[in-house]
């Protein structure tokens, strides 16, 4: 694979390189984690900049449902989408559905969308380890928007958070209890709560259950890349298709103050920290997983197992075994 060619053609917005380019990145292999560096230092100085949306809810709250309508909403406004969508993988056989292309029939013929589904593997939060690659890449690829969708809330869902710009919790209307199931994590590290499914007869409740959230929300500690009013509840319909041009507008407006304070560059300076770290204890972790490291740790563990090492001295061994390799 000649990666400088294809380094040119995703900066050129092709869309089947960019494909190429994702499952690239996606790789496990060793050679594909070479020629992936490589490509992600070629595309570091295309100097383009999306908007990066990361979007999380429970499952059953119509994720792909407001993807669509809210993407179909900014390609109509001549903007370019890409949707990283994150689908849970079987633990026993290490599969996924990967059916969000089929729930968004009407974005994924849109010329100026790009979808694809990711499995999650093994990783954590519901994200892709590779997802924030794949996000650079799109945003090399020239869209304006990435939206970055998870698989569900769980307290490490918010790893999402770690590689984009804004988040947004989208939640079903419900009663008083359900508030409780929210964890406060997620409320925390929240940018925006769109309450789905303002319509019909559940339009009263879902203008209830904004307020609540609202509430929940005023209680929260003040942050500093906030400006007045935020974080903000909201209420959406995605089938109906209201409220999203005011929920894209809030997102812009609080895009614009964190990039005219500075917040929004110190926030992509901090992401880059964190996953430098998080690459290298993935690296120091696959060694872990080569045969003579795998020979090595199963001697140590029998020694322990027998009572013939202690398992701190072992654990030092074994490290000091790694750096002289």
């Amino acid at each position: 694979m000649d990666i400088a060619q294809l380094a040119e053609k995703v900066i050129a917005g092709d869309r089947r390189a960019l494909a190429r380019a994702v499952t690239l990145v996606e790789s496990r292999r060793a050679d594909h984690r070479a020629m992936t560096a490589e490509l992600m230092e070629r595309l570091r100085g295309a100097g383009r900049e999306a908007v990066r949306i990361g979007l999380s809810g429970t499952p059953g709250v119509g994720k792909s449902t407001f993807i669509e309508s809210f993407g179909m909403m900014l390609t109509g406004q001549g903007l370019r989408v890409a949707v990283l969508a994150v689908d849970p993988s079987s633990a026993r056989s290490g599969g996924s559905i990967l059916g969000d292309k089929t729930r968004m029939e009407r974005l994924s013929r849109d010329p100026k969308a790009f979808i694809r589904p990711s499995p999650a593997q093994s990783q954590l939060g519901g994200v892709a380890r590779r997802s924030r690659e794949a996000v650079a890449l799109c945003e090399a690829a020239g869209f304006d928007v990435v939206l970055v969708e998870t698989v569900g809330v769980g307290q490490s869902e918010t790893v999402v958070a770690e590689m984009t710009d804004l988040f947004v919790l989208l939640l079903a209307p419900a009663g008083g209890d359900e508030l409780q199931g929210v964890k406060r994590g997620i409320m925390e590290m929240a940018d925006l709560i769109l309450v789905n499914k303002a319509d019909g007869a559940l339009r009263e409740t879902a203008t209830r259950t904004r307020a609540d959230y609202a509430g929940a929300l005023r209680l929260l500690r003040k942050r500093p890349q906030d400006p007045e009013g935020f974080p903000k509840a909201m209420t959406v319909s995605a089938v109906e298709e209201a409220g999203l041009p005011e929920a894209w507008e809030t997102m812009t407006e609080l895009v614009g103050w964190r990039r005219a304070q500075g917040h929004f560059a110190r926030n992509r300076a901090d992401q880059a920290r964190y996953w430098f770290r998080e690459e290298v204890r993935h690296v120091l972790l696959a060694r872990l997983d080569e045969p003579d490291a795998k020979a090595r740790m199963a001697a140590l563990a029998d020694r322990v197992a027998q009572g013939e090492a202690a398992p701190a001295a072992a654990a030092q061994e074994m490290l000091e075994s790694l750096g002289k390799g």
